[in-house]
This record gives C-alpha cells, structure tokens and sequence, in this order.
C-alpha cells in the first residue's frame, strides 16, 4: 500500500488519521515542521505517495505545506483537511495542486473512500489543469 505523510498540529488528529489509515494498509509517519524550510528536507530524503495536513496550524500552514510540497516534490498528492470553508482559500489552494480538501467532520468510511480514490489516480491529473473536488462531509 501507499506511505502516507500526516502533518497536524493535534497529536488527537494525527492518532485518528493514522489509525484510519493504517487500518486500510497504509504505511504512515505522523509528523509537525517547525519551519516551512524543513519540508523539502523531509520530502526529499523520506518519500511519500501522499501528504495529507490539516489547514489550521500555528506556524506552518496548510497552504504553506501545499506550496512547500510543490516546489519539492510536485508528483506527491497533497490532500487538506479542514473545517473551514471558505472558497477564496480552496481556490488559492488549486494554484498549489491540492488534490481534495476533507472537511470536518468526517466518517472512517468517507475518509478511507477519499483517500483510496486520490492513490488511485495520482498520476491522472494533468499538472496544468488541477482539479480540485471538495465537499466529502461526515454523513
């Protein structure tokens, strides 16, 4: 299965995400940056299939982590999840190729469907025509 990046500010977040996914096969390493700088560094020496982050975090966002992912590795899917919803936000979050935003609340079940949907299409996208599919709610 995939290796999957979990980046979040909550240590809660992170135990229910991995345990999301690793209940799906997923190999998973939790982890928050101090910097933006040291995501480049952790992509480049530890590769991913997908990044999935939470979009509110104290220091190094979301968007910074999308942005940061591309300039690094812009083959890697990065997935937000959030409980924000703001289309100015989403839209600026398509000029860094994020694949899916999640929103919060969400089931086990919408949560591995979504994921499971992204690995299986991450190399569909064609890198200037982003799509950006939001809307996965917690039934």
């Amino acid at each position: 299965m995939a290796r999957i990046l979990v980046i979040d500010d909550s240590s809660l977040m992170r135990c229910i995400e991995r345990r999301f996914l690793e209940s799906a096969g997923h190999e998973v390493e939790d982890w928050m940056p101090l910097s933006a700088m040291e995501i480049p560094e952790r992509l480049i020496a530890n590769p991913v299939d997908l990044i999935l982050t939470d979009f509110t975090m104290p220091g190094v966002n979301g968007m910074t982590v999308a942005k940061m992912a591309m300039r690094a590795a812009p083959h890697i899917p990065v997935v937000i999840i959030t409980a924000l919803r703001d289309p100015e936000v989403e839209a600026q979050l398509v000029k860094f190729k994020v694949r899916r935003i999640l929103h919060k609340p969400i089931s086990e079940v919408d949560f591995k469907t979504a994921i499971k949907g992204i690995l299986e299409t991450s190399g569909d996208l064609h890198p200037t025509h982003p799509t950006l599919p939001t809307g996965v709610v917690n039934q």
